[in-house]
């Protein structure tokens, strides 16, 4: 059991990180600490996707060939490490980073027209 728990450590890491975004986007009332709680969750979820892509045992990426021929040496699908969770990643973390700076950007503004980036004295602001 104790072995089991170990061997998975990447899946404590994602669920960690996830509770802390979660907790930082619903608990906090400063915006800037919401963004970050959002990226630490974007974050989460981009570790648990290259984690359910890897493969142990000496799998190699696609454009690799075995042989030269198939009588030398028969390919399988399960030689190959599929490269799409990590490509779907990369595609992520751009969106990821376009958001966080989209999001900093509005928070800079709000700063600005406000004086604060607290959430409930900008409600009081707004009303």
């Amino acid at each position: 059991m104790e072995v089991l728990l170990l061997a998975k450590y990447n899946y404590w890491i994602y669920a960690s990180l996830m509770m802390i975004g979660i907790y930082a986007m619903i608990a906090k009332n400063n915006l800037a600490k919401k963004i970050i709680g959002m990226s630490i969750f974007q974050t989460a979820i981009i570790v648990f996707y290259v984690s359910i892509g890897a493969k142990k045992g000496g799998a190699t990426i696609p454009i690799i060939a075995h042989g030269h021929g198939a009588a030398e040496h028969a390919v399988r699908v399960a030689d190959y490490v599929n490269p799409l969770p990590h490509v779907l990643m990369l595609t992520a973390i751009v969106v990821g980073v376009g958001t966080l700076g989209v999001a900093l950007a509005i928070a800079m503004s709000i700063y600005k027209r406000y004086g604060t980036l607290e959430e409930e004295e900008i409600l009081e602001r707004i009303e």
